[in-house]
Order: C-alpha cells, then sequence, then structure tokens
C-alpha cells in the first residue's frame, strides 16, 4: 500500500519532497526500512503524539506549505491534490482540506496548511485526542484562515480507505481491475463503482472515520474478535454485555475502584469490579506486597509451595465441618473437582444441580436431555455443541426453593450429588437449605454448595454459615484472592480422601502466587470485617436506588446478595435503559449499568456522587417512560441480555 501511494504522489508536480513520520515501535521497523528504500525521509516519534511527529518532520524540510497524507488511503488522486494545492496559494489560506465536510469518498482525504500553523499546533495545543488526529486544533483554535473543498456530488458514503481487512479486499479488487496500473483517477474509481458495485461490497457495513471517534479499547477490542472467538474468555465482559461498539474494554491499570482504560481515561467502576473478584478493591496494597515478595522469591518449583498448606488449615479452621481442602485457579475447575470427588466417592453418576457451576461438560450436559434445561441457571436455549452425547441424562437440574423437585428428582435418580449455590435472586425459604440436608443425608448424597461467588460476602467464609446449613463439599473463588487466581474446594474427609482414587491433577494448581495472595487477602477480610461493610455498602445501594426509582416513578426489582446487588427496571425497555444507563454513566465517568458488585473500595464519598450522576440518567428513562423513543437517545446498538445469572 505504501509503495502503491508513493507512485502515484511522485506524479504529483507540486509535491517537492515525501517524508514518511512513523512511530518509534520496533513493530514499524520495516516499514521505516521500506520508506528509506523508497527513496523517502523517514522520521520516527510518538506512537499516540502524531501531531509532534509532523512537527518533527516540518523540521527536516523548509517548506513553508505542508500536506499530510495518511497511509490508509492508497487510492489519494494526485490530480485532486494537485488542484487543491494551486487553490491553497491563490487563496493564501492557513488550512485548506476535503474531509471537514466531507463529499469526496472517504480515503481521497487531503490536508494543506501552512508550517506557521502546525509548529503553532506543537506548541499550544495541549489535548491528547486533538494531538493523536494532527490537524483538530487548527480547525477549532479560531486563530486561522480555514476553507473547504467540496465536490458538486456528495459521495462521502464511499469508502476507500483501509481500517479493515474488508476494506483492504475492496482496495485489491480494484487495483486489481486497472491491472496493477497506478496512473488511474478517483473517477475511474468512481466509475467503476457504479459498473461492478459488488466489487465494494465487502466493507459497506462500516461508517466514515468511524476510527477517530473510537477509542484505543474499541479497536482492539474489533481486532480481538478476528483471532479470539467471542473476542475474549469470558462472556460477561463482552464489550456487546454493556455497551456495543462504544465501551472501553480494555484496562491499562487499576486501583481501588479505579480503570484507566486503553486511552488514559480515568473511570470508576461501579460495575461487576474484575466480576466480583477484587472485594478488597484493585490493586490492594497489602495483597500486592505479598506477592511481588513471591515473585521476587520464584513463583514455581520442582518441590511444593508451603502456602498451600497453611491455607488449607485456614479454610479448614473457618469452617469446622470441613477437614481436607484441593486448590485450582478457577471456578469451572473447582466445581469439575467437586464433582469428581462426589461421584467417586458414591460410585454414582447422576448429579442434581440448581445455580451456574462453570462451563465444563459435566455441567452443560444438562441440556443433552432438554435444551431448555439450563435456561433459568444460564443461558436460555444455550447449545450443548461438542458434550458428549452419552451424558445425556448425568445431570438434573431443579428450581431454587423447590425442594418437592428435587425431592421426584431424588426418587428417581441414584444421585451422587446435589450442587447448588446457596442464595439466588432472593434468600432462601425457611426450612429449604434444612430440607435439602435432611434429604442428602437421607439418601447418601453428596451436598455441595456452590460459593465461588457467594463466599466471604456476608459472613467470614461460606455464606452458608449465616444460614447454619452445612454441606459436605463447598467451592470458594473470586473474592478469595482478591483478583489472583486461586479457588478452594474443601470437604469433609470422608467425601474428600476419595480424590485418590481418581485422577484429579494439574500443574499450574501448584503455582505460588494464588495461595500467598488467598493467605494475605484472608487476613485482611478478617481486619477489616469486610464482609461486613460491603453487605452495608449494597444495602445502602438498594436503598438509594430504590428511591431514585420512587422519584422518578420507575418500577424495579432488586436481585443479588447486598453486596452483589443488582436492579432491574419493569419495563419492555428494560434492555435499551441497560444500554442507555451505561451509555451516559460512561460520559460521566463511570462504569455502570444495572449491577454493582461491592468492594471496600466503595466508599461513601465515591457513591455519593455516583448515585448523583444516575438520577440524571433515571430522570432520562422516566422521560422514555412517558413517551419519549429511547432509541433516539442511544449512540449505537442496544446491550444482549446474555448470560442470565442469578445470584
Amino acid at each position: 500500500m505504501l509503495t502503491f501511494l508513493v507512485e502515484r504522489l511522485k506524479s504529483c508536480a507540486s509535491v517537492d519532497r515525501c517524508i514518511l513520520a512513523t512511530t518509534d515501535l520496533a513493530e514499524d521497523d520495516a516499514l521505516a526500512e521500506l520508506g528509506k528504500s523508497l527513496g523517502l525521509t523517514v522520521v520516527r516519534g510518538s506512537k499516540n503524539d502524531v501531531l509532534s511527529r509532523f512537527a518533527l518532520a516540518a523540521e527536516y524540510t523548509k517548506a513553508n506549505i505542508l500536506v499530510r497524507i495518511t497511509g490508509d488511503c492508497p487510492l489519494l488522486d494526485p490530480n485532486l491534490l494537485e488542484e487543491m494545492i494551486n487553490e491553497f496559494y491563490d487563496q493564501k489560506f492557513d488550512y485548506f482540506s476535503n474531509c471537514i465536510s466531507p463529499t469526496y469518498p472517504d480515503g481521497l482525504d487531503i490536508e494543506i496548511f501552512t508550517r506557521q500553523s502546525l509548529l503553532l499546533a506543537q506548541a499550544e495545543c495541549i489535548d491528547a485526542a486533538q494531538r493523536e488526529h494532527v490537524t483538530p486544533w487548527i480547525r477549532e483554535s479560531g486563530r486561522f484562515r480555514l476553507a473547504q473543498k467540496r465536490h458538486n456530488e456528495d459521495h462521502s458514503a464511499l469508502r476507500w480507505t483501509v481500517d479493515e481487512p474488508e476494506d483492504l479486499q475492496v482496495i485489491r479488487s480494484v487495483v486489481a481491475h486497472f491491472e496493477g496500473s497506478s496512473d488511474f483517477s478517483w473517477h475511474d474509481v468512481l466509475e467503476l463503482a457504479h459498473q461492478q458495485p459488488q466489487l465494494f461490497d465487502a466493507n459497506a457495513k462500516f461508517a466514515r472515520n468511524e476510527g477517530a471517534a473510537m477509542g484505543e479499547g474499541q479497536k482492539l477490542w474489533r481486532r480481538a474478535k478476528r483471532v479470539i472467538p467471542g473476542g475474549n474468555m469470558l462472556l460477561s465482559k463482552r464489550a456487546e454485555m454493556f455497551l456495543p461498539e462504544q465501551w472501553p474494554a480494555y484496562f491499562s491499570r487499576v486501583k481501588g475502584c479505579r480503570v484507566w482504560d486503553l486511552d488514559g481515561r480515568e473511570l470508576i467502576d461501579m460495575s461487576i469490579m474484575g466480576i466480583g473478584t477484587n472485594l478488597l478493591g484493585y490493586g490492594h496494597p497489602e495483597v500486592d506486597a505479598a506477592v511481588a515478595a513471591t515473585v521476587a522469591a520464584g513463583n514455581m518449583s520442582t518441590l511444593n509451595c508451603p502456602e498451600e498448606v497453611w491455607l488449607a488449615e485456614r479454610l479448614v479452621q473457618l469452617h469446622p465441618w470441613a477437614e481436607m481442602a484441593r486448590f485450582a485457579r478457577s471456578g469451572g475447575e473447582a466445581n469439575a473437582i467437586a464433582i469428581r470427588i462426589a461421584r467417586a466417592a458414591t460410585g454414582r453418576d447422576t448429579v442434581a444441580i440448581c445455580g451456574y457451576h462453570g462451563w465444563h461438560d459435566w455441567y452443560l450436559a444438562t441440556n443433552l436431555q432438554n435444551d431448555s434445561g439450563l435456561e433459568e441457571h444460564l443461558l436460555p436455549g444455550l447449545e450443548p455443541n461438542g458434550v458428549p452425547r452419552g451424558l445425556a441424562g448425568t445431570v438434573q437440574p431443579f428450581s431454587f426453593n423447590r425442594l418437592d423437585q428435587l425431592e421426584s428428582i431424588a426418587s428417581t435418580h441414584e444421585l451422587a450429588a446435589v450442587k447448588m449455590e446457596v442464595q439466588r435472586s432472593s434468600p432462601p425459604d425457611p426450612g429449604f437449605l434444612q430440607g435439602v440436608r435432611e434429604l442428602c443425608t437421607r439418601r447418601g448424597i453428596v451436598l455441595i454448595f456452590d460459593e465461588c461467588t457467594s463466599g466471604f460476602r456476608e459472613t467470614f467464609g461460606g455464606l452458608h454459615l449465616k444460614y447454619g446449613v452445612e454441606p459436605d463439599m463447598a467451592m470458594f473463588g473470586k473474592a478469595l484472592g482478591n483478583g489472583y487466581a486461586i479457588t478452594a474446594t474443601i470437604g469433609r474427609r470422608a467425601v474428600m480422601e476419595a480424590a485418590q482414587s481418581t485422577f484429579i491433577s494439574s500443574t499450574f494448581w501448584t503455582e505460588r502466587i494464588g495461595p500467598t495472595a488467598a493467605l494475605k487477602t484472608l487476613e485482611v477480610m478478617e481486619r477489616e470485617c469486610s464482609w461486613e461493610q460491603v453487605t452495608a455498602t449494597g444495602l445502602t445501594l438498594r436503598r438509594r436506588w430504590q428511591e431514585l426509582a420512587d422519584r422518578y416513578g420507575l418500577s424495579i426489582t432488586h436481585n443479588g446478595l447486598p453486596a452483589l446487588t443488582g436492579f432491574a427496571i419493569q419495563s419492555p425497555q428494560s434492555l435499551g435503559y441497560k444500554t442507555l444507563i451505561s451509555q451516559e454513566m460512561l460520559k460521566k465517568g463511570y462504569l455502570a449499568a444495572t449491577s454493582c458488585y461491592v468492594s471496600l473500595a466503595h466508599t461513601p464519598d465515591v457513591v455519593e456522587p455516583y448515585l448523583n450522576a444516575l438520577g440524571q440518567v433515571f430522570a432520562l428513562i422516566a422521560e422514555c417512560e412517558a413517551g419519549r423513543s429511547v432509541e433516539e437517545l442511544l449512540e449505537g446498538p442496544v446491550c444482549h441480555g446474555g448470560f442470565k445469572r442469578l445470584n
């Protein structure tokens, strides 16, 4: 593309010299070498401060008039450039372009400006976004004579630039049509678009200059979806779950409840806080210091880390009914470990489940027999593709607070285990957990409480401690390591020792960082009584959300534990409203939707401004409930409804 573009530019008689201004990153070394081989002066500088790069380039020439051409415009027409340079000379502008209010196809962008205006922008422009795009300060400062070239027909919807692979496909088709020649005009391409419009279909879905409006995170998210199935490793973190096409998607650093995105923008996280992993807040200094010391001492060895013994003893101490523990690094692994142990201990295969328990085959097998089996627990209509058909019937779902359903399953199946979350959207009915415990004891079934999410939120340990019901096994994750990967499966000795009669083993379950982080996290939790603080904050949020809803005449319901609290607006437009909240709160500097996983960093001085900002969005929603169109307020698509998690 660069070679082709330079070849076209060389035919413009008014251009005296071409300078390639690229970045100083190693990834652009090849580009710089190519530029030199093409006879260009090569200047290298900042990736993001492109204005400084252009100012540096200006030092290599005494020219008073400079032209900015971007490398993503290989079809730039040298005749159009010659025409605009002559007009610039004649009219004595400071800045002249054809892309302020574009009428030419995207990909013919030309900007011409004086050396003086560029150097003044370099000296006085302080806005990072303006410096990245070079010329906005010149156009917006009000200090220069501006003009724009317009065509008598509007062709601005045509896309001849190269930002995406689909764009490159179109450009290759155009160049192939002209048999590799570089002397065709933009009018020739326009005629080709009329004669063979199918050549230009591939990139028709992209809007003009959308890259200029996209943050670095959005750009990277688009790239990610080309090389990573689904875009990332966790459904709950996909941008489409919050604000499609606008969500920042990636972070550069975090601290407390603050997140800095790839553009350096500081945001307050009033959302899911790492999916509930950081109960103490991001980057807790004591936990990070303990981990840093471990990294310095070494994370892996032929020998075992002593921290796993100390952590096992600590968790058993917190749960007197338990006597042994096994560790892993993810909740799905911990759940799979528990099921394997329970089946080994009982010699039975079938499991009854209530809740969300991960992605492994044993769990998704629920939908082999009934494609709506996990509808209450996970995703409606989830396809168990890739799960062996032989597992059909091995997992039987029952609903929360429906002891009668579980009794029916137990009467017709020899159950190895009952695996369930201790609490879903609302607390268990009186006697429900006790009834489950009695049934399991009576029938010799292993009772497993999945506390990967609920653990350490309302008690110093499992939520089951609050209800006084003891399982045979329990799993903990998320909050246990305050952002570092560690999960635990604890249980009674009679059950846990069955792990010796089967194969449960993995290399990275022996790394040292996870147990180290967990031990320090537990220490801080105990000292700060963190479960009391996050519960109190969650209850405050719930009360204040309700007050806002009442003030604006909205109907909302609440869900989750207080420390994992959320609300839902009762309206056919609920997803649109969730999207609107994410959109408007992002503008105000918040990552926020309809859930807040509370941390110690969510102090009153953080919560109060958040609620004031949210009140303004609730006012907009009230207008929509009164007849205003929410679609008119949204600046992109509605978020996905997916992943129906019922905490």
